[in-house]
């Protein structure tokens, strides 16, 4: 099998996801908050941090809580490239990375390898 044989979320024409996959958030519509607020990227770098210091981080698995960030905790919190490690040995699942913040709000959806897309952004809850 080539990788031409294959959709975005790594499977092949005969393996059909069995959720939906959302459009990407047009760069035009993306929120960023403030300067100090940081970026709201297209495609959720691996490195990122499933943390947020006031507000919420999550990650889901078919609308399921795999993981929600503590801000009291001492432990280094963990990368996306974890999840994504967990998410390619179970890929026919909707998993998302959600960030719920003061001044913005991001929700990425992993539709292949490494691919998290934004597909919703908003304006926080401040």
């Amino acid at each position: 099998m080539k990788d031409k044989d294959l959709d975005l979320t790594g499977a092949t024409p005969k393996e059909k996801m069995s959720f939906e996959i959302l459009p990407p958030v047009e760069t035009k519509d993306i929120h960023h908050g403030c300067l100090n607020c940081g970026h709201t990227h297209t495609l959720a770098p691996m490195d990122a941090h499933i943390a947020a210091g006031f507000g919420a981080a999550s990650i889901t698995k078919d609308s399921e809580y795999v993981f929600m960030s503590d801000m009291n905790s001492d432990e280094d919190p963990p990368t996306l490239q974890h999840f994504e490690d967990m998410a390619k040995a179970d890929p026919d699942h909707d998993w998302r990375f959600s960030l719920y913040l003061p001044m913005r709000e991001a929700e990425y959806q992993r539709q292949g390898p490494e691919q998290w897309v934004l597909v919703k952004s908003g304006m926080g809850f401040a």
